[in-house]
């Protein structure tokens, strides 16, 4: 297969003459307020979503197709077409929830209406992760009646929110989803026009972590100076979890680890993550290993009197929420363990430490050399016009290491239309209508070139 082939250029004029249908299908699914907490939004935004989703890929010829009530309550759906006999089937992956928009004074563009401005498409779920819906969508057009592989669609409903839903779903119906290889479709690539397999994802775990010393507030100048301070104990706890240099220090958690895959340039990373002029990057390795090889711990938020209305007083309490990402070779137990000694061993004045465990996810590496990846990485580069490389992502995807539970034999591949500047769960979300071009012409390369 290459990028002038006859059957590529095929469909490489099929995906491209689809691409006016792919903005209206993005532009019906971003109009979905679908976050799945009903304290936000309406339930009723995910289940139109979920009922779109589903009329879609019946529409494009998956046959078997319902909405499966999950043990969080969302609704995944289903559409399958069965595999000719001795092919292979081909499990695709998505989600139709999204994050909610956070500020949405920050937007440049309506947050729920599809807008196209500089040759990009903005939205909420543009990117993440409606449009490797459309990705999915496209492909299957291209293809027509032409699919020679078993194709299974699954779209998940609460996936941004962490629940778990379709995680219990997959372990209590292992056959409904049963594939040779499973393309899950919520990565992307390395910088736009850079065909990408995401190989690696840090697992996490998040603890709240409560500093008590008083039994009330204190007047600051009354008591201050022998009474021991809450909120500066705290501040001397989160201080222990990374040096001067913004490598993290978890006692017992190797910091050490080395990216072999992919560099990520230092001035390309300042310019996607929006690093002020200045300011140094954290830590001592090279940026691909403090994204993807190394523990790393965040403080997520805390709990502390406002600036604005404060008084001269002593806290007697302070709260912050942690979250640690731990890269493959790391137990999430483990580092939970260690997490835990850490803060112990390093709260001051004996205060009362209490540390809640708000959830564990476990890592994720695929695996390499199988002939679903020999056909992907065939197909990106035919659709490219260039080879494939490998990263890995900071984020946790928990229902991977249920896919591979699972299905041992499955091939499990990460792709997508996601690249850094999409700026996904953030303000102005958007996604280059040409990833979506290029990666659902390689899905439909992939579907009709795999074989066991």
């Amino acid at each position: 297969m290459t990028s002038d082939d006859p059957h590529t250029a095929v469909l490489r004029s099929r995906v491209a003459g689809l691409m006016v249908q792919a903005e209206r299908d993005l532009a019906q699914l971003v109009s979905y307020k679908s976050v799945a907490d009903p304290r936000q939004f309406p339930a009723e935004e995910c289940e139109r979503a979920a009922q779109w989703v589903a009329d879609a890929f019946a529409a494009v010829g998956l046959t078997r197709v319902g909405l499966h009530e999950t043990a969080d309550g969302s609704k995944a759906v289903i559409a399958s077409r069965p595999a000719p006999p001795g092919a292979p089937t081909v499990l695709l992956y998505c989600h139709y929830d999204v994050q909610p928009p956070l500020d949405e004074a920050a937007w440049r563009t309506p947050v729920w209406e599809l807008t196209e401005k500089d040759g990009r498409w903005y939205g909420r779920g543009a990117a993440d992760c409606k449009g490797n819906i459309v990705m999915h969508l496209t492909a299957l057009r291209a293809i027509r009646s032409e699919l020679p592989v078993g194709v299974t669609l699954v779209a998940e409903g609460s996936e941004e929110q962490g629940t778990g839903g379709l995680e219990k779903f997959v372990v209590d119906n292992p056959e409904l989803l049963r594939a040779d290889a499973i393309l899950i479709g919520d990565c992307g690539n390395f910088a736009g026009g850079v065909p990408t397999f995401t190989e690696t994802l840090r697992g996490n775990v998040n603890v709240l972590v409560t500093v008590e010393t008083l039994a009330g507030p204190l007047h600051s100048g009354m008591f201050g100076g022998a009474a021991p301070d809450a909120l500066a104990a705290l501040i001397h706890v989160l201080a222990t979890l990374r040096d001067a240099d913004g490598n993290t220090t978890v006692a017992g958690l190797d910091n050490r680890q080395t990216w072999d895959g992919v560099q990520y340039d230092p001035d390309r990373f300042r310019i996607d993550a929006g690093v002020l002029g200045g300011v140094d990057l954290a830590g001592d390795g090279t940026v691909a290993e403090m994204l993807w090889a190394r523990p790393t711990l965040t403080v997520l938020a805390i709990d502390a009197p406002r600036v604005v209305g404060s008084s001269a007083a002593i806290q007697p309490a302070a709260r912050a929420r942690l979250n640690l990402r731990i890269p493959p070779g790391i137990a999430p137990k483990e580092a939970h363990r260690a997490l835990v000694a850490h803060l112990e061993a390093n709260t001051p004045l004996h205060a009362k430490l209490t540390i809640e465990l708000e959830g564990l996810g476990a890592p994720f590496r695929s695996a390499i050399g199988g002939p679903a990846r020999a056909a992907m990485d065939a197909a990106l580069a035919a659709s490219y016009g260039r080879p494939s490389t490998t990263q890995g992502q900071g984020g946790s995807i928990p229902l991977c290491n249920v896919f591979a539970d699972t299905y041992p034999d499955a091939e499990i591949m990460l792709i997508g239309v996601e690249e850094p500047k999409c700026l996904i769960h953030a303000p102005n979300e958007s996604v280059d209508p040409s990833e979506i071009q290029h990666m659902a012409l390689a899905e439909a390369l992939f579907l009709t070139t795999y074989r066991r």
